[in-house]
């Protein structure tokens, strides 16, 4: 199973011809190529997959996704604990 995980675009450079971007992801920043997103600025949200932004999403949903991610850790943590 793939997954992308939303952040929010902090800064936005060319990079060796391809526009890239800084990535907050609630504290660890990462770079990012935003070449499918053209109309991407910073403090957009947007979904990051294998350094790839996917699209941009609006700040609420972006903190909902996050939001289940979260519970999905919290539950396999419950889950391991009973073994």
């Amino acid at each position: 199973m793939c997954l992308g995980i939303p952040g929010k675009i902090i800064e936005i450079e060319n990079s060796v011809g391809m526009r890239m971007a800084k990535i907050d992801f609630g504290g660890v920043i990462r770079s990012a190529c935003i070449e499918a997103i053209p109309e991407a600025k910073v403090g957009d949200y947007t979904i990051i997959h294998a350094g790839f932004a996917l699209n941009i999403l609006s700040e609420e949903e972006a903190h909902e996704t996050l939001s289940l991610l979260q519970e999905i850790t919290d539950l396999n943590e419950e889950l391991n604990t009973h073994d």
